[in-house]
C-alpha cells in the first residue's frame, strides 16, 4: 500500500520535480544498482529521437500494425525506456517497436522510464534488452554479442552473466559471424537455422561451406543431414589401384559435376586411365533430380 502511495505521489510531482530528481547527484538505482529508473513520465513521440545503438535494423510492419490495434485496445503495458539529451528533448533507450505502434496508433503521449545513461551504457543497454528478446535471429543476437564484447568491452564472463547464458552458447553465436556472407544472410533471413550453421562452421573451407548451403536450400536438408556431409567431406578420397589422390583434371571434373548435382560423387581411375564414375541418390525423386539437371 505504501509502495502504491509512493508512486502515485511521484508520479504527481510534475515533470520538472521528475527531472530534478534525476539530475540529483545521488539518483534512485534500478535492481542491477546501476542506473536511474524509477521515474516514469508522460511525453509526445515526437519528442523522443530513435536510438542510434538500435541492433535491429527490420520492423515488421504487419506485426507493427497488430501492435498498434493492441494498444489502442489496452494501452502501452510495458513503458519505453528513454534519456534526457536537451530542453524537452529525449533519446529512445529501449521500446522501438512500441514507439512506431504508438505512432501508427495516433497516440499523443506515451509512458516512458527516464534513466540516466551515457553513450556506452546506451548502447549496453540496448544490446542486452535486444538479446532477450525471442524474435531476434541469431544473426542479430551474434552481432549483439560481439557489439557488447568490441565496443562495450565487456568481458565474456561478464557478459555471461548479464544475459544469462554460458560461454559456450555465446562463442557458438559470435563464431557465426566467421561464415561467409551468403551464409549469414541465409541465417538471417531464416533460410537456414542455428543448428545448420553450426554444422557447416566445422568446415575448413568456404567453397565447400557454400556448396553445402546450397545443397541445404535446394533439398531442404536437416541439420542432421549436414552433420553427415560435414562428415563425409572429412574422409579421405581413395582413388583406382590403392591410389589416394586423383590427378588434378579428375578432381576438378569431380568437384565440378558434385557441385553441379550436389551429390556425393566417387570417381576411380585404374593405370591404364580407365575408370568409374559413381552418382550416389537417396530416393526416387533424388533420382529424378539428378537426372534431371544432367539432362539440362
Amino acid at each position: 500500500m505504501s509502495d502504491m502511495h509512493g508512486k502515485k505521489k511521484a508520479l504527481g510531482r510534475g515533470l520538472s520535480a521528475l527531472l530534478d530528481d534525476a539530475d540529483s547527484e545521488n539518483p534512485q538505482r534500478d535492481i542491477s544498482g546501476e542506473y536511474a529508473a524509477e521515474y516514469i513520465i508522460q511525453i509526445r513521440p515526437e519528442q523522443i529521437e530513435p536510438n542510434p545503438f538500435q541492433p535491429r535494423s527490420h520492423f515488421d510492419e504487419a506485426e507493427l500494425r497488430e501492435l498498434a490495434g493492441s494498444i489502442l485496445e489496452h494501452g502501452i503495458i510495458q513503458p519505453l525506456t528513454i534519456r534526457r539529451i536537451g530542453h524537452n528533448k529525449y533519446q529512445l533507450i529501449s521500446g522501438e517497436r512500441r514507439l512506431k505502434a504508438s505512432k501508427l496508433a495516433g497516440l499523443t503521449q506515451v509512458p516512458a522510464y527516464l534513466r540516466l545513461a551515457n553513450d556506452e551504457q546506451m548502447l549496453e543497454m540496448s544490446l542486452v534488452e535486444n538479446i532477450q528478446r525471442e524474435d531476434l535471429n541469431p544473426l542479430e543476437i551474434a552481432i549483439s554479442f560481439q557489439r557488447l564484447l568490441d565496443e562495450c568491452r565487456i568481458k565474456q564472463d561478464d557478459l555471461s552473466k548479464k544475459v544469462g547464458k554460458d560461454r559456450s552458447t555465446i562463442s557458438n553465436y559470435i563464431r557465426l559471424l566467421k561464415l561467409p556472407t551468403e551464409i549469414q544472410v541465409a541465417v538471417r533471413d531464416n533460410l537456414i537455422s542455428m543448428g545448420h550453421a553450426r554444422a557447416i562452421i566445422n568446415v575448413p573451407d568456404e567453397q565447400s561451406q557454400l556448396m553445402i548451403l546450397k545443397k541445404i536450400l535446394e533439398k531442404k536438408s536437416s541439420v542432421r543431414d549436414v552433420e553427415e556431409m560435414v562428415r563425409n567431406l572429412g574422409k579421405p578420397k581413395v582413388g583406382g589401384s590403392g591410389s589416394k589422390t586423383l590427378p588434378a583434371k579428375y578432381e576438378k571434373a569431380k568437384s565440378n559435376l558434385h557441385n553441379k548435382l550436389l551429390s556425393k560423387i566417387e570417381l576411380k581411375i585404374n593405370k591404364k586411365g580407365a575408370g568409374t564414375i559413381i552418382i550416389e541418390f537417396k530416393s526416387s525423386e533424388d533420382f529424378d533430380r539428378i537426372i534431371s539437371k544432367l539432362d539440362s
